[in-house]
């Protein structure tokens, strides 16, 4: 770990070592043409300085070793505000910013029992929506502060930390009102961090950046974190400006030399389909050496497309760089940059054996699906296993994605039977201590090729579909469609449903009912599986855990319940008894 006990050692050496260097260069929500955007600059020493004198005021109020919740909607003073609790020895607990929607209200204050919350982090704009949050839910006992107005407080001390000290818990997974947080000690992110530059070939001094959320691993640990852990810069704008103009991340890698960035698949998606030629002839892509993508299935199509229109701008082959990771491993756990001109490993299978959890080359004439290699373990081991016995299956087989190593996390937070089960997964032959992912793969030739979840496997009249083919094969059915998710419904037989979002920029008043229709057809002539029910709903229905994977699970249980509003919905009588049956 270079020397360092803790992060806290790390970041309180690059403040004392390099305080004039930039620590963050944060992009306003204006961008102007060409690129220029009003950004604002965080040296190390301004970033220390700020950081000491909020933990000292948690110090002086017994934070040490305490859930420190995180809702800012600042990114600077989200960065003061983590620092500061690794600085006073706290226990940080990001959670989304402030937003009014009752979904995410319910899950801030679900975070708020699962973890024992005793502080809450904000800023002087929100400090009142988020006391009266607090309050509402019976929680008015947490003590909310304003990062940007920090009373007089006591002199910092520097606490002992080591490996096993909790750094943060990452709050990816379970329902709305039952959250599970993942332990990540200062071990776990001092590892990955390690593992991640040595995957991502990252160097002392590098820019970094993007606009993911801070509370997804992803943008906690790669964007933000992973820069310090360097001692170099991170160039960040918002999701906001993200969404609202794709450009932006582009220019903001063309203007500041970015050398890696990253995000999910949807985010090289949204940029083919809303990049103006006008706008790609304005970009010099040349120094984004690794364009990672992670966070959810890798599409073959989406890469390949990305890197041929992008081209024009300098992005060079091989840049594009899939990776595999999730929270419960802190972040990353496999990818590894090509070098130029080298182009991510695939393999293009038989579709209908992979519904068997086979891997086989098509015959002739056979539908065929395009696998593409997340790459080799960045650290520790990689298994792949069967994942009712146990059995550590040869390269080449389909099965639960088991890992083991130095920055998988420590468990579930207060969740000891959950933590058990997930975190000390035995192979036949007693070998334990592997995390589950939940995940479904292979390996071939040393690297790992990612093909779905083991929860979210649909299986129909005896075959075995992936989610993902049923809502990618959807989404190409109309330019107007957006994010969507595929589940199946129990019953007498189970039946599948699809939620398919229209895009914001989509016009509502066209024929849903032909549209609604198309859909089933595809299905059919692709699957040969006639959906249960299909809905279209209004962009952002489709909920995301902080990973970016469909929350498949939630999404069931909403349309069970009846609690989703379509634009308009095609479902079959006995569907709909279900919904009926789950409303109850």
């Amino acid at each position: 770990m270079n020397g360092y006990r803790s992060f806290t050692d790390l970041i309180l050496s690059r403040a004392r070592d390099t305080p004039g260097r930039a620590a963050l260069v944060l992009l306003g929500e204006a961008g102007g043409p060409g690129g220029e955007q009003n950004a604002e600059t965080v040296s190390y020493g301004e970033l220390d300085h700020e950081a000491r004198k909020l933990a000292g005021w948690l110090q002086e109020h017994g934070a040490q070793g305490e859930r420190v919740l995180i809702l800012q909607s600042c990114r600077r003073l989200f960065a003061v505000s983590l620092v500061a609790c690794l600085y006073a020895g706290a226990v940080a607990v990001p959670v989304p910013p402030a937003g009014g929607r009752r979904h995410h209200e319910e899950r801030v204050t679900g975070i708020v029992k699962d973890a024992a919350v005793r502080f809450a982090l904000t800023d002087s704009a929100d400090a009142p929506e988020v006391s009266r949050l607090l309050a509402g839910a019976g929680y008015g006992g947490v003590a909310c502060l304003p990062a940007d107005a920090v009373p007089g407080a006591g002199p910092w001390h520097r606490p002992d930390l080591g490996p096993d000290s909790v750094a943060f818990l990452q709050y990816t997974s379970g329902s709305t009102r039952d959250p599970r947080g993942v332990v990540v000690t200062h071990g776990n992110v001092m590892a990955n961090q390690a593992a991640i530059g040595r995957a991502l070939g990252t160097r002392p001094g590098d820019r970094l950046g993007g606009w993911l959320p801070f509370h997804h691993d992803m943008g906690l640990v790669g964007q933000l974190l992973h820069p310090l852990w360097l001692g170099g810069t991170a160039v960040l704008l918002s999701p906001t400006a993200f969404v609202k103009r794709p450009v932006r991340w582009l220019e903001a890698i063309s203007r500041y030399g970015v050398r890696v960035s990253g995000a999910p698949d949807f985010a090289y998606e949204l940029c083919l389909r809303r990049i103006t030629d006008e706008q790609l002839a304005g970009l010099d892509l040349s120094g984004w050496e690794v364009a990672v993508s992670g966070g959810e299935p890798v599409c073959d199509r989406t890469l390949r497309a990305f890197t041929e229109r992008f081209a024009a701008a300098g992005l060079r082959p091989g840049a594009l760089t899939p990776c595999y990771g999730l929270a419960e491993a802190t972040l990353l756990v496999t990818g590894a940059v090509r070098g130029p001109g080298g182009d991510p490993a695939r393999l293009v299978v038989d579709a209908a054996a992979l519904e068997r959890h086979e891997l086989r080359e098509p015959a002739s004439g056979a539908a065929r699906r395009t696998l593409v290699s997340c790459g080799p373990a960045a650290d520790g081991e990689v298994r792949v296993v069967e994942p009712a016995g146990g059995e550590v299956l040869p390269e080449g087989r389909i099965g639960e994605i088991w890992l083991r190593g130095p920055g998988v996390a420590r468990g579930y937070w207060g969740r000891p039977a959950e933590t058990a089960l997930a975190f000390d997964g035995r192979t036949a032959d007693g070998d334990g201590g592997h995390l589950r992912t939940g995940d479904l793969g292979a390996v071939v030739g040393g690297e790992l090729y990612v093909t779905g979840r083991l929860k979210d496997m649909i299986v129909v009249a005896g075959r075995n579909i992936y989610p993902q083919d049923l809502e990618r094969t959807v989404q190409r059915v109309s330019s107007l469609f957006g994010a969507a998710t595929a589940f199946a419904v129990p019953g007498e037989r189970d039946r599948i449903v699809v939620v398919q979002e229209l895009r914001a920029r989509g016009r509502y008043d066209i024929d849903l009912a032909a549209l609604t229709s198309a859909v089933g057809n595809r299905l059919t002539e692709e699957f040969e599986v006639r959906p249960g029910g299909v809905l279209l709903v209004r962009p952002g229905t489709v909920r995301r855990t902080t990973s970016g994977k469909v929350e498949r699970a939630a999404m069931r249980g909403l349309f069970l319940r009846g609690e989703l509003r379509p634009l308009h919905e095609e479902i079959l009588p006995e569907v709909r008894e279900l919904m009926t049956a789950g409303a109850r």
